[in-house]
């Protein structure tokens, strides 16, 4: 299969890629390496086809789409933080590059879209945990609403067009090859703190708790989601929550280090608790998580020594 990846010279839009490539398929990588990076594509970029630019791009969308199958889109603007500082640079990403990359598929050859969402942000503060993909969305951060309104956009292609997709909510992903000085990704922000011997800046109490899933059973997913018929959400998490002040314990036992601590106050735009049920996927995909947290957050810690 020859397949297009928005996205995927980034942190999961790479390790997708990677499971793309042993399965033996073709990959054009679209990616305007804004927080992408080339080395995440490395060892593998003689073997696929770069498009450089941005997803808003109508024309170069559309040159990037032709010929190939289907779609998985990861390509966004990703931080909660930065999102509440610049909502309109957000929905300018999230919403209008999304768009132009469904308008672009439907008047293309390919049949299928598999748009990675949010499952962290999307449902906001939830009256009932775990959160399935029945909870009602109230995301309270311009990410969570732009990635809800390029989902029901996605949704509008299929009832009018007939654009074939999938959309899966991942919980917050972590595992190697994500930016230790980017805005989202706590864990590997943590790392890179200790690595340097610098505190940790932890917002709020340190009670506030997510789900926290390894990279690669996202790209597994993803695939999943891809070679199956049916049209549907699909949460993507371990249904475990654990907060700041837990997550700093297990990461001084995997770094073997005292790990300093700084609160800040709460961040607009973050929840306080969130975590999901995925039993959907278990059941119509046969996906499960099955990378277990300290283990994840050991290989992330190797990767980040070996690099850094």
């Amino acid at each position: 299969m020859k397949y297009l990846v928005t996205g995927g010279a980034g942190f999961v839009g790479s390790h997708l890629i990677e499971q793309l490539l042993a399965e033996e398929n073709e990959i054009v990588c679209l990616d305007d390496f804004s927080t992408g990076k080339r080395t995440n594509i490395a060892k593998f970029a003689d073997r696929i086809s770069i498009v450089e630019g941005d997803i808003r791009n109508p024309q170069l969308v559309r040159n990037a789409v032709k010929g190939v199958e289907s779609v998985f889109h990861l390509a966004a603007q990703i931080s909660v933080n930065r999102s509440t500082k610049e909502p309109l640079f957000d929905a300018s990403v999230n919403i209008e590059g999304a768009i132009n990359l469904f308008e672009a598929v439907r008047q293309s050859s390919a049949k299928k879209i598999v748009y990675v969402s949010t499952g962290g942000a999307i449902y906001g503060e939830p009256d009932v945990l775990p959160a399935s993909e029945d909870t009602i969305e109230d995301p309270i951060s311009p990410y969570g609403i732009s990635k809800l309104v390029a989902e029901k956009y996605l949704k509008w292609f299929y009832d009018v067009y007939g654009l074939s997709y999938s959309i899966i909510r991942p919980a917050n992903i972590y595992g190697p090859r994500q930016d230790p000085l980017g805005e989202a990704g706590v864990i590997s922000i943590f790392l890179g703190r200790i690595k340097d011997n610098n505190p940790v800046e932890i917002f709020g109490d340190g009670r506030d708790s997510r789900d926290y899933v390894y990279v690669k059973d996202i790209s597994n997913i993803c695939i999943k989601a891809m070679n199956s018929n049916k049209k549907d959400i699909y949460n993507a998490g371990t249904g475990k929550q654990t907060n700041l002040l837990e997550l700093v314990e297990i990461i001084e036992r995997v770094t073997k280090s005292h790990v300093k601590k700084e609160f800040s106050s709460p961040r607009p735009g973050d929840v306080k608790h969130i975590y999901l049920d995925a039993s959907k996927a278990r059941e119509e995909l046969n996906w499960v998580p099955s990378t277990d947290l300290e283990l994840g957050i050991s290989n992330t810690w190797k990767w980040y020594e070996e690099t850094h």
